[in-house]
């Protein structure tokens, strides 16, 4: 079997179980630590990617270029990876992120709209990058309609399109689906980035690998958005089990999660009844600290919301719809106790 490669994204989705506050000397710290480990590539940006620094998202702790530059100059062998929304980042934003010494770019869209990554996409391969197709909440639209949106990203050029459960919705059946799909139809590497909301992280990425996926996203302790990503150590060890060829150190990865991670994590990363509601409706696994601030401030459920939420078809950059819910659900609750 071929040799995997680990995509790390413990500086990047990591950044939003912290409000995105990773600090110059946690981010130069976790780089050396991540790049000792044998990671391939380490991806570090803003949670929501490029441009991703501001009201509606949340500010960093350190701005893009620190954060980019920071990585780069404590990577010895790692490539360094950024993230791109079109409509939050721009072709101006790759561009610096690029000159910050950024070799490879994650141009993120919605699982139905491919379109909008055409120019960004375009624009990395002119850079000379890495360019990966990075279709989000893959669980929102069939296989067959996923296969014809990384169509699109592959003719627009991308090296590597990933099947994203961003929601950590996908049971090992529909993650087997769509990465079989992929392979049998496009020419490009596949790739395979989860969440652990349904506790199906490693299983998950296993179906992946065993379809045929090139590269797979993990993070220290899981570190990542909701319940968290699917953790280095935890993949890695299955993978040594099972015969499964990459160039990560078990005994250093479970090192650098216990004792350098696990400290770091303001609130656990763990399945609990809100991110394991994420999982089950199917929401973005970044609302789920915005939930849970505005259960508090409005006395409702933040289960509630997230549920509210999925029944609207909420999707990644709409936490600006979380307050509005939370404020509906509490005139509801007011209603109801007349």
């Amino acid at each position: 079997m071929k040799k995997i490669i680990i995509n790390d994204v413990t500086l990047r989705d990591g950044m939003h179980a912290l409000s995105h506050q990773y600090s110059k000397q946690q981010i130069a710290q976790l780089t050396e630590l991540l790049d000792e480990t044998g990671v391939d590539i380490i991806e570090a940006t803003h949670g929501d990617g490029l441009g991703g620094s501001s009201i509606q998202y949340g500010f960093s702790k350190e701005d893009e270029k620190t954060i980019i530059t920071t990585a780069v100059q404590h990577a010895k062998q790692a490539k360094i990876a950024v993230l791109l929304l079109p409509g939050v980042g721009t072709i101006e934003h790759l561009k610096r992120a690029h000159s910050y010494g950024a070799s490879v770019v994650r141009v993120a869209t919605h699982c139905t709209e491919a379109d909008v990554s055409e120019q960004h996409i375009r624009a990395a391969k002119e850079l000379g990058m890495d360019t990966v197709g990075f279709l989000m909440m893959a669980h929102r639209t069939s296989a067959e309609n996923l296969l014809e949106e990384a169509k699109k990203m592959q003719d627009y050029g991308a090296d590597t399109i990933y099947v994203t459960d961003s929601a950590g919705a996908l049971t090992m059946n529909e993650v087997r689906e769509r990465i079989r799909l992929f392979k049998e139809n496009l020419s490009v590497k596949i790739g395979f980035h989860g969440h652990n909301n349904l506790s199906l992280g490693v299983a998950n990425s296993i179906a992946a690998i065993e379809e045929g996926a090139d590269r797979i996203d993990t993070s220290l302790a899981g570190m990542g958005a909701g319940a968290g990503n699917t953790a280095t150590e935890q993949l890695v060890a299955v993978m040594n089990k099972m015969g499964i060829d990459h160039n990560v150190d078990l005994y250093k990865s479970m090192d650098a999660a216990e004792d350098v991670m696990k400290p770091m994590m303001k609130r656990p990363v763990q399945i609990d009844p809100l991110s394991l509601t994420l999982g089950y409706t199917g929401v973005y696994s970044s609302f789920l600290l915005f939930a849970e601030r505005a259960g508090k401030e409005y006395d409702v459920d933040p289960r509630d919301i997230l549920t509210r939420l999925s029944e609207m078809g909420a999707v990644g950059g709409q936490e600006d719809w979380i307050i509005g819910v939370a404020q509906e659900l509490a005139k509801e609750k007011a209603k109801a106790t007349v």
